[in-house]
């Protein structure tokens, strides 16, 4: 028989306590549950400064997989699929100096941490954009509610990145005189259970 050290004990209790700290309800059901993303319903935003006023994009293709009770959250973002309401700054934006959709049609934030804060929570990651990797935490309010007498999951909050740390302007964009540095992201997302596969009868 295997002989439980002391350490192995404390490790034990520490990841209890993790797990007992993310608790979005009080029903064990729900925060077992995996769940996707409703795109009709949900919304991913970004604002940023250029020439000293406040401009606002939003991403129209997205995919979301939350799952609380592994603190895993996944979202993958079409690049492609960005607007920023003129046609001329999306050619500029979705250029070689900026997002160069082309070459990098897909951005990422996979975090498999989650932790409870003073108003809500956190989920830290790596977010890759542009071909470049950073770790990332993300604040976000989680509840579970009933719409239509459906259960549905409402995550959101915002974060604030800098482009330049992923390559987001090059050459006479890497100066912020026009265009600045910070950019606020902030999301709204209604997500809904995963279906649970029925199983099929062997005959």
């Amino acid at each position: 028989m295997r002989t439980i050290r002391p350490r192995d004990t404390l490790t034990v209790l520490i990841g209890a306590a993790l797990l007992a700290s993310f608790a979005p309800t009080a029903h064990a059901a729900a925060q077992d549950t995996t769940y996707t993303l409703v795109p009709a319903r949900s919304s991913l935003t970004y604002t940023f400064t250029q020439a000293g006023g406040a401009n606002q994009g939003r991403f129209n293709a997205y995919t979301v997989r939350f799952d609380p009770s592994a603190g895993r959250l996944r979202v993958l973002i079409d690049m492609r699929s960005f607007d920023t309401g003129d046609r001329q700054r999306n050619g500029i934006l979705g250029g070689k100096d900026f997002f160069d959709v082309t070459q990098y049609p897909q951005a990422s934030f996979i975090a498999r941490r989650l932790t409870r804060t003073g108003t809500g929570y956190q989920a830290i990651g790596t977010l890759t954009l542009r071909g470049v990797s950073r770790t990332v935490i993300v604040p976000f309010t989680w509840r579970i509610t009933d719409i239509g007498g459906h259960r549905v999951g409402l995550l959101s909050g915002k974060t604030t990145l800098q482009r330049l740390d992923f390559g987001i302007g090059q050459g006479q964009w890497h100066s912020t005189t026009w265009v600045g540095d910070a950019v606020t992201v902030r999301f709204a997302l209604e997500l809904v259970p995963v279906p649970v596969p029925v199983p099929v009868p062997v005959r």
